[in-house]
């Protein structure tokens, strides 16, 4: 008998990509300090996948300790040019700065999705997606954070690939869920397998 499919996310984004796949579950976001679990990975050679498995892991197994008996979904992404990793930024003046640093570069998301029961991780599965900003004028890069405001806020690149973001790309390489931030279609398979969902 299937459990209950539990989100341990607040994202909109991931939020609507489960319930527009059909996928019946309860929202219930995690509150650790995101930035606290990962300050003690930042020197010591994890990568930026491995950052956002382990955001992701910590965030199910806190929601997991309250919901026993279901299945908790866990998620994270980062994003990386180079050796620097973005987080969603604080302010417009910082959304400002990000899309001047991916301006005409390939940077990589890396998308992390997590089951947990009881405490225990069951399943993990990361996906990556490069993406080719154009070269972006300053004076456009202002206009479209006018345009989009505080939504720029929302994703850690700046821009939502599904609305207004598009107009930055050039060349994209991986698959649409990946970039929103919810490997889908590996988490539906696992899924179903599962018996969680029909299949």
């Amino acid at each position: 008998m299937p459990k209950g499919i539990v989100l341990a996310s607040g994202s909109v984004h991931r939020r609507e990509l489960l319930k527009n796949a059909g996928v019946d579950c309860t929202v219930r976001p995690s509150d650790l300090d995101e930035r606290a679990i990962e300050a003690p990975l930042v020197n010591s050679g994890a990568t930026p996948g491995d950052v956002a498995q382990v955001l992701a892991e910590a965030k199910a197994t806190d929601v997991s300790e309250n919901h026993p008996g279901e299945v908790v979904i866990g998620a994270d992404q980062t994003l990386a040019l180079g050796e620097d990793v973005f987080h969603k930024p604080a302010s417009m003046e910082e959304a400002r700065r990000t899309l001047l640093a991916l301006s005409g570069k390939t940077h990589t998301l890396n998308s992390a999705v997590v089951l947990v029961e009881d405490g225990n991780v069951t399943w993990r599965h990361v996906a990556v997606a490069e993406i080719t900003l154009r070269k972006l004028d300053p004076g456009f890069i202002g206009r479209y954070l006018a345009m989009v405001g505080p939504r720029a806020l929302t994703s850690v690149g700046a821009y939502q690939i599904e609305r207004e973001g598009a107009q930055l790309m050039e060349k994209i390489e991986g698959d649409y869920f990946t970039i929103i931030g919810l490997p889908l279609l590996p988490l539906l398979k696992e899924l179903r397998e599962r018996g969680e969902i029909d299949g």
